[in-house]
């Protein structure tokens, strides 16, 4: 059993007792049982678009998905090649080969869900754009219009099923997948607030950066990048390409065709990525190179010990080389990133000055502007002048009936105040009374083993304390 059919036999839509359905010529159902058809047509479509999602569509190249040997595999994300070996690895042992496939191709091209390659790449239209066609005659050359009419009469269209019992050999463009990569190389690019020359790649440093976009522990194939470079450049509108340099464009006013100054940057940060590899090989080689020398020392082999030491010496003037090399590459990077800084910089200023220089000729030269303050100012002296006469002409009122009033309100809050201190010294004297006349009544019924002095101390402590409250 092929890894690709692991993988689809894992998913929800193919659960065992669904299978013989799924394998069956479910074609036949098209008219007669509609809902049914769809149901299966559509487990196909949605379990090979994701199967190629994660890697398990072989490459044209002949990589195996699954191999163990290589750690990153080269498989087809965004481009399915439909032929027998398709149907082979979708083989099972005990239904056999699934029949109606050549109808859900069929229906997949028809839905645009998938899109036959070399339509994709002769159609001028963009894929995004709602008119984008199976037939686009300007696009399509007579000839290929003439074979499309002659199996159309024979009865045999895309993706369909040949006299043979035969898939037609195809490659069919996965839309979904194919969106979906674009929208996470612009968002991994523009997310990182990258400088002007971040923006430039050469076509070979693009692959490198990308090439695990979909999947982490699978490539994608050079078929996919030819695909996915078309869709980015010509339908999304995110990059300007020539086959060799690729810019990213941050907004729809970014220039569409490369410069000289594009491809002279992507060189540089070619040579750059390069020169870097080399120095790590270099450091890898010299650590190796000691370790040899340091061995073949113990064992007394001091003819082993001398030539690695000589290739360590090698190494190392290689690698100082390579480091020099690296770090006149950056110096100039930093230039340019730097010059262009100051060319964005000089835009934005005349720009800047454009728009003043609109704005102070609506204003008018400073004569002009003189005058509008001076009209201004003898406004509103105006103002002042009408809210002057407009107060002489309320109401007069005399001075000294105001301090009289004033007077009488402070005399009146002085005799309030006076009585309630009269109130208060009338209450004090009040307690007093009482208490001497609680203090006799002690005296006299205190026995005559008990002190006398101990209530007249208590009705010393009372007096005390009703000084402190007094005084408080």
């Amino acid at each position: 059993m092929s890894d690709l059919l692991k993988y689809i036999l894992t998913q929800d839509s193919f659960r065992k007792n669904r299978l013989p359905s799924l394998y069956s010529d479910f074609s036949t159902q098209k008219k007669t049982n509609p809902d049914g058809y769809h149901v299966n047509a559509t487990a196909w479509e949605q379990a090979l678009v994701k199967a190629a999602r994660n890697g398990y569509i072989a490459s044209s190249s002949g990589s195996s998905p699954g191999s163990e040997a290589a750690q990153k595999r080269k498989s087809n994300h965004l481009v399915l090649r439909v032929d027998d070996g398709l149907v082979r690895d979708l083989e099972s042992p005990q239904l056999g080969r699934p029949v109606a496939l050549g109808s859900v191709f069929e229906d997949a091209v028809w839905n645009r869900v998938m899109v036959p390659l070399q339509l994709f790449k002769a159609s001028g239209t963009s894929l995004r754009k709602p008119q984008w066609g199976l037939i686009d005659t300007t696009a399509l050359s007579p000839w290929n219009v003439m074979v499309w009419g002659l199996k159309q009469i024979r009865g045999i269209v895309v993706g369909a099923v040949s006299d043979g019992g035969k898939l037609q050999a195809q490659e069919l463009v996965l839309v979904e997948n194919l969106q979906e990569a674009a929208d996470k190389v612009v968002r991994r690019v523009m997310g990182s607030n990258p400088s002007r020359t971040d923006l430039i790649y050469t076509k070979e440093g693009f692959v490198e950066s990308f090439a695990t976009i979909l999947d982490e522990e699978s490539e994608l194939s050079n078929a996919d990048f030819d695909v996915l470079l078309l869709y980015l450049s010509r339908d999304k509108g995110a990059i300007a390409y020539d086959g060799k340099t690729i810019r990213f464009r941050p907004t729809n006013d970014s220039p569409k065709e490369i410069t000289q100054q594009d491809t002279t940057i992507a060189s540089i940060r070619s040579l750059t990525t390069t020169m870097s590899k080399q120095v790590e090989g270099l450091e890898k080689k010299i650590a190796e190179l000691n370790t040899t020398a340091k061995a073949a020392l113990n064992n007394k082999n001091r003819v082993s010990a001398l030539a690695a030491v000589r290739s360590k010496k090698l190494a190392e003037h290689n690698l100082q080389q390579r480091l020099d090399t690296l770090a006149q590459l950056e110096q100039v990077y930093l230039k340019i990133e730097q010059a262009q800084d100051q060319v964005e910089y000089v835009k934005v200023m005349q720009a800047s000055t454009g728009v003043l220089r609109g704005l102070n000729a609506q204003v008018g030269d400073v004569s002009k502007v003189e005058d509008v303050v001076e009209e201004l100012h003898e406004e509103m002296s105006k103002v002042d002048e009408i809210g002057n006469i407009m107060g002489e002409a309320g109401p007069q009122i005399d001075d000294t009936e105001i301090d009289d009033e004033l007077q009488e309100l402070e005399s009146l809050e002085r005799a309030a105040k006076e009585e309630e201190e009269a109130e208060k010294t009338r209450k004090q004297l009040a307690e007093l009374d009482n208490l001497g006349l609680e203090t006799k009544g002690a005296i006299r019924k205190a026995p005559l083993d008990q002190n006398v002095g101990s209530a007249l101390e208590e009705s010393i402590e009372k007096l005390s304390r009703m000084s402190v409250e007094e005084n408080a």
